[in-house]
């Protein structure tokens, strides 16, 4: 039995194939819908999955093409984020068979799969799967530097195999001992959920984390960006909250905030603790917003504010976060900049052993804190400068 699945997300297609090729289907994917009616012509499949949400030819483009054009009555199942009424009740009314509403358990599309064609002859598989079809993709860089004997490879390993559209990208930033060969190992077998981008010298976290944001915004399929700490004092699940809250509303950056209190597990050094307030007290008064914590390593963003905020070399080695909210305030005007802007308490932070940031450079922050508001004083840009000249009207 053939089955031919269209998306133009390639992480949600390659844990479907993999899936239904266990189970003994033969299957081929297609991210581009042109190319897939193509395919649909050569493959003759027995069902065809298809997304709605696709460039250029839409799925429903696709479900008319196969029952108008072609006249054929090939089992069609829809598997979409898309849940306007309208949209369902005339991909319906076209002729397809099934509509799946993202996100949903990769069982439950492989129960819906057997109840329209059957179950191969030869059964390769009969265990169940863990892994959930999610409707956003999610690139997530993650900075490394001299990470050998911290680096919880089988965490990330397993949290990608269980959960679809996720695709990291481990930095190495020049580090001295053994990472990169322990992030080449970490890829090995993953290699289309895995990127290892290799910096020959250490720049430091902020460039790190830079260059990898601008590199992961070059893969079309991704819906949001962010980065997360090497030895996950943020973990992974309390990172797709993040991403559960920018892909539900309209802000451009969720941002993790360590913030105390019932319920949540975070664990700071007292000392460390006392630093950060004093530190917190002039971030809030150099952006102007009542930011609790500026510094978690955990921040996730929309697409189409990669360029702003990382577009140009920071300032500033480790206090970055800063200035890209200070770029997005100059971009877009306080106003707006405090409306598009969000930070989410985590459930869990624990201040992991070995952390490179010693009290001696916690101190030399707020030096750097004076770098930051010298170097972008005065600069305002026109959705700025508009937004003055309107509170004064």
């Amino acid at each position: 039995m053939k089955v031919l699945a269209i998306d133009d997300q390639q992480l949600v297609l390659l844990p479907l194939q993999k899936r239904l090729t266990e189970l003994g289907y033969e299957v081929k994917i297609e991210t581009d819908s042109t190319k897939g009616l193509e395919l649909y012509n050569s493959f003759n499949p027995d069902l065809v999955i298809v997304d709605i949400n696709m460039p250029w030819v839409s799925g429903l483009d696709v479900v008319k093409y196969i029952r108008v054009t072609k006249n054929s009555l090939t089992p069609i199942m829809v598997l979409s984020g898309n849940t306007k009424d309208d949209i369902i009740t005339e991909g319906f009314e076209l002729g397809i068979n099934d509509y799946m509403k993202k996100p949903l358990s990769m069982n439950e599309i492989c129960a819906r799969v057997k109840r329209l064609i059957g179950a191969p002859e030869t059964q390769k598989s009969s265990t169940k799967s863990e892994v959930m079809i999610q409707q956003r993709c999610v690139g997530v860089v993650i900075p490394c530097y001299n990470e050998e004997e911290r680096l919880l490879s089988k965490e990330f390993t397993d949290y990608i195999d269980k959960n679809s559209g996720y695709h990291l990208c481990f930095v190495n930033d020049g580090s001295k001992d053994k990472t990169l060969e322990v992030l080449h190992n970490l890829r090995k077998g993953r290699e289309d959920f895995i990127t290892v981008y290799d910096c020959e010298k250490n720049g430091g976290k902020a460039e790190a984390v830079r260059l990898g944001m601008l590199h992961m915004a070059k893969k079309e399929d991704l819906d949001y960006i962010g980065f997360l700490d090497a030895d996950l004092s943020t973990d992974l699940a309390d990172f797709d909250d993040l991403v559960k809250t920018i892909e539900n509303s309209d802000f451009k950056i969720v941002s993790g905030s360590r913030i105390a209190r019932m319920g949540a597990n975070i664990t700071k050094e007292s000392a460390r603790k006392i630093i950060s307030l004093t530190i917190n007290y002039i971030i809030r008064k150099i952006l102007k917003m009542d930011f609790k914590d500026t510094q978690c390593g955990a921040k996730i963003f929309s697409k189409d504010v990669i360029q702003i905020a990382f577009g140009k070399k920071f300032v500033t080695q480790w206090i970055f976060d800063v200035e890209i909210f200070k770029r997005m305030t100059q971009h877009f005007g306080l106003k707006q900049a405090k409306k598009i802007l969000c930070e989410q308490p985590l459930k869990r932070w624990i201040h992991a052993d070995g952390s490179k940031l010693s009290m001696k450079d916690s101190i030399k922050i707020v030096m750097q804190l004076g770098q930051i508001a010298w170097v972008y004083r005065g600069k305002k840009s026109a959705n700025s400068v508009t937004e003055n000249k309107l509170e004064t009207a």
